[in-house]
């Protein structure tokens, strides 16, 4: 479809119109094959689909379209409870992604927390272009903010894409720890033992996943020094 689209090239309103057309019926057409497959081979799918949601995993993620979580993972819809932003940011004045973080923790009673960033994360690299980014400023200060607190490291790497994707990683784990710092986990740890949060990276030359292996126990330690919210 890609070699007859006329955004690439001038055309008329009337083959936009239909190229627009063609690219939103194609959606509807995936989601009637989609189920009707999933129908056949699993009669009872959507009957448990509409019972509830119970995930082990909360996945914090990049907006990026090319890291479908599930996908890659190879979990079913049920299995993951799933939230994006741009370079998977974990803002404690973020209401949406606080809120994602309560629910999946007090009411969903997940397992798991996954922060996923990845190599070549486009808005790490716009929060280091030294150029004003309109709205994206504030968010992109965040990650900034990141390089500052591990300046000496990144500064010491000479080639720009290793020290990019190290950045990727510092971020990463940053976040690991913002979500460390809500009531919500470090009671829920404190009463249950979980959930446990991870920090992973995502590669696109080989489609692999990095464990980043956070030390969680550690990490919660040395935050509840300072941001202890477990009574």
């Amino acid at each position: 479809m890609s070699d007859n689209n006329p955004l690439k090239r001038p055309a008329s309103p009337a083959e936009v119109s239909q190229y627009l057309k063609v690219t939103h019926d194609r959606l509807f057409d995936n989601n009637r094959a989609w189920a009707a497959d999933k129908a056949q081979k699993d009669p009872g799918y959507f009957a448990r689909l509409s019972a509830g949601q119970s995930p082990e995993y909360l996945w914090i993620g990049c907006s990026d379209s090319r890291i479908p979580a599930e996908q890659i993972t190879g979990l079913e819809p049920g299995e993951a409870f799933i939230h994006r932003n741009i370079a998977n940011l974990v803002c404690n004045t973020d209401l949406n992604v606080m809120s994602v973080i309560n629910y999946a923790v007090r009411h969903l009673g997940v397992k798991h927390i996954i922060v996923c960033g990845h190599y070549g994360c486009g808005g790490v690299k716009a929060a280091m272009t030294p150029k004003d980014l309109g709205l994206l400023n504030p968010w992109l200060r965040n990650i900034r903010d990141v390089y500052r607190l591990h300046e000496k490291e990144l500064d010491a790497i000479a080639d720009e894409e290793a020290r990019y994707n190290r950045l990727v990683e510092l971020n990463v784990e940053e976040q690991c720890r913002n979500i460390i710092k809500t009531a919500a986990v470090q009671q829920s740890y404190a009463k249950n033992q979980y959930p446990i949060v991870h920090g992973w990276v995502f590669g696109f030359h080989d489609g692999l996943l990095k464990d980043l292996k956070i030390d969680f126990q550690a990490m919660l330690k040395n935050v509840q020094k300072i941001y202890n919210l477990t009574d």
